[in-house]
């Protein structure tokens, strides 16, 4: 038994140091584990900066081109068909006058007006002489330079339009001094209002806010302001100048109807740049802005046709040229929001009307 004591007494000693050491994991697992300090809240991440899209630029960039095409030649000869031999320069003049003084006018001060700041009518002049426009700022997601050389495209035709209504009435030197009024007055403060921020382009004060709802102008590629200011200008010059000198006296027949062809072709083709270009964007939309304006086009032009076969027994080249013209400007604002079914309905309506 005395020699089991020492044994008996290591058991037990360490028997204590087991329970000991088990009592101080117990407390331990039993208390709280400090609370782990919370990480701070990541801040959003910031919007990816605007990258230039070549693509886009490069449509832009032809888009430009064609629509000045448009005017210079294509509405020069369209016009210049149509009126009399001795007055066919001079109308051919109107437009190259006016892609002349805009072409100025636009880098003075006119896209300033139109797409810088200002209020809910008209810009400012921060952007007076293309300050700040340079070749790395972007609007949308190419150059401001090469969307502020678009826009001017859209300046210059629109005045040329105003000019068939004056041809053989107004001389030239009074037609660039309208033109400069015109592109200041009118255009520049039309333009502001529906595409450069101002109270049509805006759901809140847009032309439904009339109506006690929201909504802007829907005006894809120009149909208000470039088609109905012209055309509104063009009937208040017309009667302010009254009729042409021998009108109902001299015949007036058309000069040209192969320089009308020709226009009426380079006004085609031209469209395409016009309301494809207006997506500021080589993609899908601008593909069906494309699609809906030839169908607008064709279908206008053959609706006209058979009308004239149904009053003259004969479709006349001028009349299927007069048809298409109609169709582009129908199709403009809508290019941008229908499809093929709702080119063809624009088409027949805008012939018949």
């Amino acid at each position: 038994m005395e020699r089991l004591k020492p044994i008996i007494l290591i058991v037990a000693l360490c028997g204590l140091s087991f329970m000991a050491f088990g009592q101080d994991a117990a407390t331990a697992a039993a208390s709280p584990a400090p609370a782990a300090t919370e990480a701070p809240a990541a801040e959003p991440a910031a919007a990816p900066a605007p990258v230039l899209n070549s693509g886009d630029t490069a449509w832009l960039l032809t888009s430009a081109a064609l629509v000045l095409l448009m005017t210079f030649p294509g509405l020069a000869l369209f016009y210049g068909g149509m009126v009399r031999r001795k007055n066919i320069l001079s109308t051919m003049y109107y437009s190259a006058g006016a892609a002349i003084v805009v072409s100025v006018l636009w880098v003075a001060g006119q896209y300033s007006l139109a797409f810088s700041g200002g209020n809910s009518i008209i810009g400012d002049l921060n952007k007076m002489f293309m300050n700040g426009v340079t070749k790395d700022s972007l609007t949308y997601l190419v150059p401001e330079n090469v969307f502020s050389m678009f826009q001017l495209m859209f300046a210059i035709i629109t005045v040329a339009l105003i000019s068939g209504a004056v041809v053989e009435r107004m001389s030239f030197t009074a037609w660039m001094i309208f033109t400069v009024f015109w592109s200041l007055i009118v255009y520049a403060p039309l333009a502001h209002m529906v595409w450069g921020g101002g109270f049509l382009s805006n759901m809140d004060t847009g032309i439904a806010s009339l109506f006690g709802t929201k909504g802007n102008a829907l005006d894809f590629a120009g149909g208000l302001v470039v088609h109905t200011s012209s055309g509104i200008s063009a009937l208040v010059l017309c009667l302010l100048l009254g009729p042409r000198v021998r009108f109902g006296k001299d015949a007036i027949i058309p000069n040209n109807i192969g320089f009308t062809f020709i226009g009426a072709g380079l006004l085609w083709v031209g469209w395409f740049g016009f309301n494809a270009g207006s997506a500021v964007a080589a993609n899908g939309l601008a593909g069906s802005a494309f699609m809906v304006t030839n169908t607008a086009a064709a279908m206008s032009a053959l609706t006209w046709m058979i009308i004239e076969y149904i009053h003259h027994k004969k479709p006349t080249l001028i009349g299927a040229c007069s048809g298409v013209v109609a169709g582009l400007v129908a199709i403009t604002p809508a290019s941008g929001f229908v499809d093929a079914g709702g080119a063809l309905i624009i088409g027949v309506v805008v012939a018949i009307v």
